[in-house]
């Protein structure tokens, strides 16, 4: 079977169908609906184009509810594979903890407690099972303050809910207190330098499909690749890529090279010219002569 070949050399439909936006979700729309409206404008513009390759699927990275704004990378094609990767890294935001009462003389103080390790039960219009589970606040920092209102910046672990959060601010700062305002800065690898907006999206659509100019395209959809930047790697031969496209494991005789963690670790398999072959956990040594190194995941060619 025939391989992909390096990011920078595939062209604007093979990026279509193996991409990533870094999208700035608007207020109104769910992300699903976002996600849909992505999917059928790009599959409308492969079919525009003549391309040999179409897309069926589009996938957004973490949920943001319908009036939060802010990064929601949208994965295309067979990009959706690597939906996997956004549960290892972190996520920050921009929030509006707005106080039922003046904000207290020691809001810092307080804020500053809950750094590190929460306990937190998922809401109940939540899509998940409610029950108690730990997620870890990174960084949290007061930003600004009014009478009722503080502006926070969080670092926080995947999975966390920042709604849930805010309530929580409240009671420690005797007053009670709700979410006002959201924006999502950051989700690993991406953040709020490189956002496109839906329209920035259309537009490098439209100049490729109907003008035969890739040049906005190229700068507003990434290689699928982008969003491995923080998993670490594994290189492979192309003769075990072509193993693992039929279902392979990687073994030990295949590896080229590889980062240096520990066993259990989420890791990216790619070519030597740098495409993306599989997610797997690393299980054996790569410097060993034989055996299983890593295990499959996902298979992305």
């Amino acid at each position: 079977m025939t391989l992909r070949g390096p990011p920078a050399d595939r062209t604007p439909a093979e990026r279509l169908s193996f991409g990533v936006v870094n999208l700035d979700k608007p207020p109104g729309p769910s992300s699903h609906q976002v996600s849909g409206w992505i999917r059928d404008a790009v599959a409308d513009a492969l079919e525009t184009a003549g391309a040999e390759v179409s897309i069926d699927r589009a996938a957004h990275a973490g949920t943001l509810d319908p009036k939060v704004t802010g990064c929601l990378p949208v994965m295309l094609g067979d990009a959706t594979r690597l939906a996997p990767v956004f549960l290892e890294g972190g996520k920050e935001y921009v929030a509006v903890l707005e106080c039922h009462g003046p904000v207290p003389s020691d809001v810092e103080s307080v804020v500053a407690e809950f750094e590190g390790p929460i306990y937190q039960k998922p809401p109940r219009k939540s899509a998940v099972s409610r029950r108690l589970r730990v997620r870890e606040i990174y960084e949290l920092d007061v930003l600004e303050t009014t009478d009722r209102q503080v502006l926070l910046r969080m670092r926080c672990e995947s999975g966390t809910y920042v709604r849930k959060l805010c309530h929580d601010l409240g009671l420690a700062l005797g007053t009670g207190a709700h979410m006002g305002h959201l924006r999502r800065t950051a989700t690993d690898p991406f953040d709020d330098r490189t956002l496109r907006t839906a329209h920035d999206l259309l537009d490098a659509l439209a100049f490729w499909a109907d003008e035969d100019d890739p040049e906005l395209l190229c700068e507003v959809v990434d290689p699928a690749e982008r969003t491995l930047e923080h998993v670490p790697s594994v290189t492979i031969a192309e003769s075990a890529a072509r193993e693992v496209a039929h279902g392979a494991q990687v073994y030990a005789p295949g590896v080229i090279a590889a980062d240096d963690v520990d066993r259990g670790t989420l890791v990216a398999c790619y070519t030597p010219d740098g495409a993306a072959v599989c997610l797997g956990r690393l299980v054996g040594d790569p410097d060993a002569e034989e055996g299983v190194v890593v295990e499959l995941e996902r298979v992305l060619v």
